[in-house]
């Protein structure tokens, strides 16, 4: 009779072992996946404001249509990278930062676009859509970090393949090459 009291309360441990292992991943990959999605809401409000901008600048500066098409380029190419995932995201996202840069350098050779309220006003937004965007990925890369520990610590390492979850997720990084190339200053030729 105690040999079936014991068994018994050994399977039982082990199921609640079990479950709280299989909760604590699938409460991570959630996070993960809602950390991903306000990543990409924020690029598509960053992607939203982008027109107006242009607009604005290209109001000022009508002759600089490379630096227009190469903001477009890079907008479009960081809406469509999203769905990809983190390693494409992050690659669309630094080419987009250095079109950034290009445009903006424009803008400072223009006194009168520099004053204006509305690209002051545009401006503002996109400074604080970045800032949102910077906040969620390191949000994002906090989640990623707990689930590929959780994944791969004992006993949880075990049982992970089993549960189906086989890999660990994608930070969200920009190249060192990317990171390099916006610290130089954009070389605007009139």
């Amino acid at each position: 009779m105690i040999a079936i009291i014991i068994v018994v309360v050994v399977i039982v441990l082990l199921a609640i072992i079990f479950g709280a292992m299989y909760n604590g991943l699938v409460k991570l990959n959630v996070r993960g996946n809602e950390a991903w999605s306000d990543i990409t809401v924020q690029l598509k409000r960053r992607a939203d404001l982008i027109p107006n901008l242009i607009s604005t600048v290209q109001g000022y500066a009508q002759h600089e249509s490379s630096v227009f098409e190469q903001v477009t380029a890079a907008r479009a190419a960081t809406v469509n990278a999203a769905s990809q995932g983190p390693a494409a995201a992050a690659k669309a996202e630094g080419d987009f930062q250095g079109a950034m840069k290009s445009l903006f350098a424009v803008a400072e050779n223009y006194p009168d676009l520099k004053a204006s309220q509305n690209f002051l006003d545009l401006q503002a937004q996109l400074t604080d859509t970045e800032d949102k965007i910077q906040a969620s990925r390191r949000f994002y890369n906090g989640v990623v970090r707990d689930f590929n520990t959780k994944r791969k610590v004992f006993p949880t390492n075990i049982f992970a393949g089993m549960l189906g979850f086989r890999t660990d997720k994608e930070f969200y990084e920009v190249d060192e090459a990317q990171t390099a190339a916006l610290q130089e200053a954009p070389q605007v030729k009139f």
